[in-house]
């Protein structure tokens, strides 16, 4: 296979998509709490807390959406712990955010040990089949790409659809989107901004928390140490990218998968001639240069970061 044909086939879209899938779920979280002006460094133990919790959900006798709605639960305290500090304590976004990343991803890993202390390797579970929806599935092209897929991919799609009509349809969207830019008007409104900032932490978390369940109860059946693999910190990136708006944040998670998918296929065409290592790095390069050359002209929510305190002008 030459490798530029490598992008026209069916197959690597599909898996583009798969791959994409924890990064939507991210981003969009993401963008929910930076829309607000809270900057949320938190997301990559949030991830693997939600990666841990749906896979031990299930593993214990629970279903896989009881699994889905635990890691919900879960990404949800740990935005409520970091709105705590950033939005009622005012501390420093960066800080806690980090600290409320070291403490999820350890707490992750003492309950796995304390819930399997003896297992070598991590039990394993009935993931999430891919779906066939008739009629649907059976589409030339878009048929597979889309419609075979398993339905937390569906579901990262259908939420950012959610997220561009809430944000930019609905009077409490507007209000967080306010609350991002200029705080003192909103609470001028007689809107409590506060609620707001932490209504969009808490809820932002909760839809991170899906991008791990989606890795341990769909893309793989297991639970890893490391496997989140740095996708919070690429999630975080893509935000910039998309200038704060879900229709380009879903474009850039495929993007991203798109280029982890292609560095793959391209190693089998290669062969050993190049270190692995060096395809490895292609994703991240060329999104590092995607960021750069689109984020350029980014307008950024201008109360990012900047604490509020209430009565302040």
């Amino acid at each position: 296979m030459e490798i530029f044909d490598i992008l026209v086939t069916v197959s690597f879209w599909v898996a583009a998509l798969r791959i994409a899938t924890p990064l939507i779920f991210g981003v969009t979280g993401a963008l929910l709490c930076e829309r607000a002006g809270v900057l949320n460094l938190g997301i990559e133990g949030i991830m693997t807390v939600g990666a841990m919790t749906g896979w031990i959900t299930v593993h214990l006798g629970g279903s896989l959406w009881g699994g889905v709605v635990a890691a919900m639960a879960m990404g949800a305290l740990c935005g409520l712990v970091l709105a705590v500090l950033t939005v009622k304590l005012g501390l420093s976004q960066h800080v806690s955010g980090l600290g409320v990343t070291m403490l999820a991803t350890s707490a992750s890993y003492f309950t796995y040990r304390v819930v399997l202390p003896n297992a070598n390797t991590p039990p394993r579970i009935q993931p999430f089949e891919p779906l066939n929806i008739p009629g649907l599935s059976d589409l030339p092209v878009i048929g597979p790409i889309l419609f075979q897929q398993t339905a937390l991919t569906l579901l990262a799609i259908a939420l950012v659809a959610l997220t561009a009509w809430f944000l930019n349809r609905t009077p409490l969207g507007l209000a967080l989107r306010a609350v991002g830019e200029n705080p003192a008007a909103v609470e001028a409104q007689g809107l409590d901004v506060h609620r707001l900032r932490m209504g969009a932490v808490v809820a932002g978390s909760a839809v991170m928390a899906l991008g791990g369940a989606f890795l341990t109860m769909s893309a793989f059946n297991a639970f890893f140490f490391e496997m989140v693999a740095g996708r919070g910190w690429i999630c975080i990136a893509l935000t910039v990218f998309a200038s704060w708006r879900p229709g380009k944040a879903l474009i850039g998670a495929i993007l991203f998968g798109a280029f982890d998918a292609f560095q793959v296929r391209l190693q089998q065409v290669v062969g050993g001639a190049v270190p692995g290592q060096v395809f490895l790095m292609i994703p991240y390069l060329l999104s590092i240069v995607a960021l750069v050359v689109w984020s350029r002209k980014a307008s950024y929510p201008k109360a990012l970061m900047v604490p509020y305190i209430k009565g302040q002008r």
